[in-house]
């Protein structure tokens, strides 16, 4: 019950958001995802040794966000910026040894790992208009359900038993098929006169790479020794857990959606 009420929650507000406020809106929510998830990647860090600067690394995070998804803010300013930032504080520390570059690039990481992404899908809001993200969201629902529906009632082969255990072949493939088919179908009414096979060999990839992102989140945390990114969602684990998926497939989509506004 637990589980289910947070989900109904989450999707209120997240529906909400993208189809009754303006894109601005979609925004804000981006950057204060994009900064709960950050405070959860620290902690997957820290677990693992690095050190992180959480102040400008956290910062440039919700500013990579914010330059990607508004389109105002220069984001090779955030990313030199944060750079340099970054360079200045392992100066400052005066301690040479292997553990500078490990930090350095932790720091670095989620800029690209959650700032950009979750940019673009603000990005997608604004370009795109809310029946795209609608439509990136329920390709991620479909996907996700099928993977663990067809996994619990075919399954027989691993995916990636060291990264995940409870994953198989079958349900991927499941979960890839009906995921690219309700994009397929849906990208169909969403964007009128879109080319058949662009959309087909997009929803194949924004799929496939969501489910490379929830792999790649389920590797920190099984590198990290944790279960879940944080408890902040009852029955759901933390942010980053939710939208891992997210990560991956959001700017593919992102680049589908700027080419058929730019042709």
């Amino acid at each position: 019950m637990t589980r289910v009420l947070s989900a109904t929650v989450l999707a209120a507000l997240v529906l909400g958001v993208v189809c009754f406020l303006p894109p601005a809106a979609t925004l804000l929510l981006a950057v204060l995802a994009s900064a709960v998830a950050f405070a959860e990647y620290a902690d997957l860090a820290a677990a693992v040794g690095a050190r992180i600067p959480t102040v400008p690394s956290g910062a440039a995070v919700a500013a990579a966000c914010v330059a990607v998804g508004g389109e105002d803010l220069p984001l090779e300013i955030v990313c030199l910026t944060v750079l340099i930032c970054v360079g200045l504080l392992a100066v400052a520390g005066g301690q040479p040894g292997p553990e500078v570059l490990r930090d350095a690039a932790a720091s670095l990481f989620p800029v690209l790992y959650i700032g950009i992404p979750l940019g673009t899908l603000a990005a997608i809001r604004l370009i795109g208009g809310r029946d795209a993200v609608l439509l990136l969201m329920a390709t991620i629902i479909v996907s996700d359900s099928a993977q663990y529906y067809t996994g619990r009632a075919l399954g027989r082969r691993r995916l990636a038993p060291a990264i995940s255990p409870s994953k198989t072949v079958e349900g991927a493939v499941g979960g890839l098929v009906l995921g690219a088919a309700v994009m397929t179908v849906g990208g169909l009414l969403v964007f009128r006169g879109v080319n058949l096979w662009l959309l087909v060999g997009t929803s194949v990839a924004v799929v496939a790479l969501g489910m490379v992102g929830d792999l790649f989140e389920s590797l920190l945390k099984r590198s990290a020794g944790v279960k879940d990114s944080s408890t902040l969602i009852p029955g759901h684990g933390g942010v980053l857990d939710r939208i891992d998926s997210w990560l991956f497939a959001a700017p593919v989509f992102y680049v589908f959606t700027r080419y058929l506004q730019a042709s």
